[in-house]
C-alpha cells in the first residue's frame, strides 16, 4: 500500500531527522511544557497548550524511536511504568474522573504518550477527547508551575 498521502518529510521525521523531542531531551522547560518527572526511561512534562488542566506528555528519553514496538521488553516496561507513575500523581493532585493515555505520533513520530485528565465537566464524556481541547488555548503559567511543583513532590514521594 502506498504512503504517498503522508507528508513528504514523514520518513525523515520517523528516522529522527529534525525531531523536536530529541532536541529538547534533558530540558527542565521545553517551551511546550515543564518537566515534573525525570525518570530512567521517560521525562514527563506538564503541557502548556490546551484547556485541560493537568495535561501531560511522557517522552522517551534514550534516542529516537517512533514506536513502542521498537523497545526491548525491559525498556518498554520501564517507559509504561514511568508513564503510569506520572498518571498516579496527576490523579492524586487533580482528582480527574478518568485519565486517557494516547500514544499516537502521527504528527511527530517520536515515542511519547499524552496523559489527558478527564473531569466531571468534560465536554465529551464517554468519547475520545476532542483535540481542540489539547491544542487550543494555553494554561495559566502561574498555575502550571504550581501544579508542576505539586506533581514533582508526589512523584518523588511515590518512588
Amino acid at each position: 500500500m502506498s504512503d504517498d498521502r503522508w507528508p513528504a518529510s514523514w520518513h525523515e521525521l520517523r528516522a529522527g531527522k529534525g525531531c523536536g523531542m530529541c532536541a529538547n531531551q534533558g530540558m527542565e522547560d521545553s517551551g511546550w511544557g515543564v518537566r515534573f518527572f525525570e525518570g530512567s526511561w521517560a521525562d514527563v512534562f506538564l503541557w502548556r497548550s490546551g484547556r485541560v488542566r493537568g495535561y501531560a506528555v511522557a517522552i522517551w528519553k534514550h534516542g529516537h524511536l517512533a514506536e513502542p514496538t521498537q523497545l526491548p521488553a525491559e525498556q518498554a516496561a520501564g517507559f509504561w511504568l514511568e508513564t503510569l507513575r506520572a498518571g498516579v500523581a496527576i490523579e492524586a493532585h487533580l482528582a480527574p474522573v478518568k485519565l486517557n493515555y494516547l500514544t499516537l505520533g502521527n504528527a511527530l513520530p517520536h515515542l511519547h504518550t499524552h496523559i489527558v485528565p478527564r473531569y466531571a465537566d468534560d465536554p465529551a464524556p464517554g468519547r475520545p477527547v476532542p483535540f481542540d481541547l489539547l491544542d487550543n488555548g494555553r494554561q495559566p503559567e502561574e498555575r502550571l508551575r504550581a501544579d508542576a511543583l505539586a506533581l514533582r513532590a508526589l512523584v518523588r514521594s511515590s518512588g
